[in-house]
């Protein structure tokens, strides 16, 4: 049975599509109308009561958030290749990045940009400023997170640095400028991004 997620092209899926080019496994998408709000019907509410997509079904399985699918992807089909093993040390730092991105990269860039008033010390993102560092320190000596192996970790770290930066919500540092360069050169990202245009295109979203 094909691996299915619920799409949108200006969605968190996009960066799923991602995942799922990186993997090379067969899959289906189904586009899901945000602008008539049918995430919060049917299907889609149903197997996700947060009424969000992405959400991917395979075969028994249903998975949601961004992260936790491609984590689980990554596990299931293509362990040793995009996801260290689980005897290997490195998947600590795997997972560290991995969760730093939706957990720390996302409400820290949302709170630098709106001016959120909050104690850095009571806030699970910290500052703004120790962020940035860590980054930095993230994507050092490179070129990935994890040396010479990319893996899923790069496209949810990276695929995150590279909306925030998009959408100027973060500033690229020549460490974050010279990963996103390595990331946009990938053949999976671009088939993706070539996917996610098309689609965008077939339902009048540009």
């Amino acid at each position: 049975m094909a691996i299915t997620l619920y799409h949108h092209p200006f969605s968190r899926a996009a960066g799923v599509l991602w995942t799922l080019e990186e993997l090379g496994e067969p899959y289906e998408l189904v586009y899901v109308d945000i602008r008539a709000n049918a995430q919060k019907q049917g299907d889609v509410v149903a197997r996700n009561p947060m009424g969000k997509v992405p959400l991917l079904v395979d075969g028994d399985a249903t998975i949601t958030e961004a992260a936790a699918i491609a984590l689980y992807l990554a596990d299931r089909y293509a362990p040793g290749r995009l996801a260290p093993r689980l005897d290997d040390p490195r998947r600590g730092t795997y997972f560290r990045w991995s969760l730093f991105a939706p957990s720390v990269i996302e409400p820290g860039a949302m709170a630098k940009l709106n001016n959120w008033e909050f104690r850095p010390g009571q806030a699970g993102w910290g500052d703004y400023e120790s962020m940035l560092r860590a980054i930095d320190s993230a994507l050092t000596p490179g070129p990935f997170l994890l040396g010479e192996q990319f893996t899923i970790a790069d496209v949810i770290f990276g695929g995150t640095l590279r909306y925030m930066t998009m959408f100027k919500m973060l500033d690229a540092s020549p460490a974050v400028a010279g990963y996103l360069e390595r990331l946009n050169a990938r053949p999976a990202l671009q088939r993706a991004d070539a996917r996610n245009q098309e689609i965008a295109k077939a339902h009048g979203l540009v």
